[in-house]
């Protein structure tokens, strides 16, 4: 079915939920800007493994489904930045929950992953770095 032009319908809340914040790459996205607005190559940087495409695609699912804002600035060139909606920060309580819950999951089977490494710190030092380039966001 597709999300965009039909009806959806779901067994549970449950369902719901993950049909709107669920997949590989929403949670991410929504993780990375619940403390601030992020223009896309913000994105795109602390996100390098995911396509121009696919990010569009999630922003775009993310703003009709009421959880980000999109907002233009009449600038030249042009600038855009996502941010959540009031709705959309109604999900950083359970994004912080699934955080602890991978952090605990992590720990039981140490050497099964690789290391993870998004502290906030990476995360300003590439933010800087795109702030300091200009950003042509679709």
């Amino acid at each position: 079915m597709d999300k965009n032009t039909s009806k959806r319908e779901y067994g549970c809340p449950v369902e719901a939920a993950i049909d709107i914040i669920g997949g590989k790459w929403k949670p991410v996205i929504l993780w990375h800007i619940r403390d601030k607005p992020l223009r896309f190559n913000e994105i795109r940087l602390i996100l390098p493994n995911i396509t121009q495409g696919m990010l569009t695609r999630q922003l775009r699912e993310l703003e009709a489904d009421h959880v980000i804002n999109r907002k233009v600035f009449a600038e030249v060139p042009p600038r855009v930045e996502y941010s959540l909606t009031s709705f959309g920060k109604t999900v950083i309580p359970i994004l912080d929950d699934l955080c602890e819950w991978g952090k605990t999951y992590l720990k039981m089977n140490p050497g099964e992953h690789t290391k993870i490494d998004v502290c906030p710190e990476k995360i300003r030092l590439l933010q800087n770095r795109v702030n300091s380039d200009s950003d042509q966001s679709p």
